[in-house]
């Protein structure tokens, strides 16, 4: 059985656990503490982040694009990419946005201030930080929305990775009910379609101790 290391509010672990349940390839999780450097974990990846994947032969592999890529050559099926190569880049061009951009702006504003630091004692969140990221977020919600109103999901027509890293960032935010839905009709439609997908749904249930999600987390209906 493959096993993946992970943190639950990750969303960088979340985008893996999503597209390997779309794969329909069954996987065990391992909560690791990355702060903790166990010697144990630093061999299957030096750089001490996660998510790592370690296939049943001791195969590992670390990086969140790195692995999602990795799954879509060992398991074509469903496709995640797209069918042409214009497809394939304007997904990993929103892989990109997303893992990149929205994180540094958004998640790593909010989630980090806000359950980082307080998990890792490092003190009270920075209000400048905080109020830059509720503003970010609704650049991004509003780019979110120019995507869906002109096409089905973020890269085109089909369901693909750029929806799932694009969603794995949002729940981390919307955990700690910071997406201001109102804001954005078109982007709250598609972000309902995303969690009521089944591979969707068990980020759903996770929960952070000491930490309750919002009231709507879990709501596929808000």
């Amino acid at each position: 059985m493959r096993i993946l290391y992970h943190m639950p509010l990750s969303p960088f672990c979340r985008k893996v656990r999503v597209a390997l349940k779309e794969k329909g390839l069954p996987f065990q999780l391992h909560g690791e503490n990355v702060w903790d450097r166990r010697d144990e974990f630093l061999k299957l990846n030096p750089a001490c982040t996660v998510p790592v994947l370690v296939e049943a032969d001791g195969t590992a592999i670390a990086d969140s694009r790195a692995i999602v890529e990795y799954l879509q050559e060992v398991q074509p099926h469903p496709d995640l990419l797209g069918a042409t190569p214009a497809e394939r880049a304007e997904t990993r061009r929103l892989i990109s946005w997303f893992d990149e951009k929205f994180y540094n702006e958004a998640t790593q504003n909010l989630v980090g201030e806000k359950v980082m630091k307080r998990f890792l004692g490092r003190g009270e969140p920075e209000s400048a930080i905080v109020r830059a990221g509720l503003n970010n977020i609704r650049v991004h919600l509003d780019y979110i929305a120019y995507l869906t109103e002109r096409r089905s999901w973020l890269a085109g027509e089909k369901f693909s990775l750029a929806d799932i890293t694009a969603a794995a960032q949002m729940s981390t935010i919307d955990y700690i009910g910071d997406v201001p839905w109102s804001h954005q009709e078109a982007a709250r439609d598609w972000y309902a379609r995303v969690k009521s997908r089944p591979s969707f749904q068990p980020i759903l249930e996770d929960r952070i101790p000491g930490l309750r999600p919002a009231s709507h987390y879990d709501d596929l209906d808000f």
